[in-house]
């Protein structure tokens, strides 16, 4: 059976303790390029996990890392067609720039980020897009955001940037400095001066950018709550006056109060849900499907236990939750998602879904 990573556990949970500063970086920029992969609903290999080890530990280096990654996918024909080929490069690339010292705070280093990330893996890798772009996003319940039009995300981002370069610090609480940060990243992301890779390349040009403030980043937050930092970014950006939601950058703040900080505020998806009602503890069933088919009660309730109602899964997860074959398990989200039980999530790749909190109500 083909394994995959475990969301929500931690690979290199080994360096959480290591004396040697060395690797212990090194497995914390591990930790968040992989858990910046979440944000567009990639999971990389086991097979790059225990490549990463050996890069940690001196036996590996990352360019005999990238080579690794050419061989294996070499002799895996389908699976290089995979977006998992993506997150395995990907996450290589992002520990390589997270590893290097040298920052400039300006467009140019932004561009040249997301070139290093995507070089040959997406096109125009390195370039701003030139057509505008809606995202139906979950959070929004399939609402989007309104992007910056094309013909105007160079200069905004010169501006945005440019901005932000000059503006001083001094005087300011953490509190303010948090919230100034806050509007800062939600304003560059919203510019989506990428068409594709955009969160995974403001999010490491934000990090570089933090450094040079003095933060240390070298925690779980970004590694482990990714897909909550982009859901908080949509939020910022979004208004319904009909609905009376508000652009807000309070889950943003939440985010870096953890990141920067090292506090320990709850980081739910769920809570950032325009619709979002009070969660149940627990998921309830139709009676309908409780009654036909036991089964797949006990499979519900064990992918429930698994992955609660904040937790984007597939098919490959169920494979290894439920050791069910993946026939079996595209039969079992097929009926999940007919009757609502399951939803499907947008924005986070093919096949990828979320409990539905409406289950309760049935």
């Amino acid at each position: 059976m083909k394994k995959v990573i475990e969301k929500g556990k931690d690979p290199f949970k080994e360096y959480s303790r290591e004396k040697d500063p060395t690797k212990r970086d090194l497995a914390s920029y591990w930790r968040t390029a992989i858990g910046l992969q979440q944000v567009d609903g990639l999971t990389p290999s086991p097979y790059l996990v225990e490549t990463a080890k050996g890069n940690i530990e001196g036996e590996v280096s990352l360019r005999e890392v990238y080579d690794r990654l050419e061989g294996y996918y070499a002799e895996r024909r389908e699976e290089a067609l995979s977006r998992t080929k993506e997150a395995d490069v990907v996450s290589a690339r992002i520990t390589e720039v997270l590893s290097e010292g040298g920052f400039s705070f300006t467009v140019t280093e932004l561009l040249s980020i997301h070139r290093r990330l995507f070089e040959g893996l997406l096109p125009r890798a390195g370039e701003v897009r030139e057509y505008n772009i809606t995202k139906k996003e979950w959070v929004l319940d399939g609402e989007s955001v309104t992007y910056g039009t094309a013909p105007e995300i160079l200069a905004t981002l010169e501006y945005d940037i440019g901005m932000e370069r000059t503006f001083h610090y001094q005087g300011l609480s953490m509190e303010g400095v948090i919230r100034r940060l806050s509007a800062f990243v939600a304003g560059v992301w919203q510019i989506h001066p990428f068409a594709e890779g955009n969160t995974r390349t403001i999010a490491v040009f934000f990090i570089k950018y933090l450094r040079t403030l003095g933060f240390d980043v070298t925690n779980n937050v970004f590694a482990s709550n990714a897909w909550y930092f982009r859901n908080a970014l949509v939020r910022a950006n979004y208004t319904d006056l009909r609905l009376g939601v508000h652009s807000t950058t309070a889950y943003l703040e939440l985010f870096l109060h953890n990141a920067l900080l090292g506090e320990s505020n709850a980081l739910k998806n769920r809570d950032l849900r325009i619709s979002d009602k009070a969660a149940p503890s627990v998921v309830k069933v139709t009676p309908v499907a409780s009654k036909k088919d036991a089964r797949t009660m006990r499979n519900i309730e064990a992918l429930y236990g698994r992955f609660g109602l904040d937790k984007v899964f597939g098919r490959a997860e169920v494979i290894e939750a439920l050791s069910i074959s993946p026939s079996a398990a595209s039969a079992l989200l097929k009926k999940l998602t007919a009757c609502g039980i399951l939803m499907a999530v947008k924005g986070q790749g093919k096949g990828r879904y979320l409990f539905s909190a409406e289950s309760s109500k049935r």
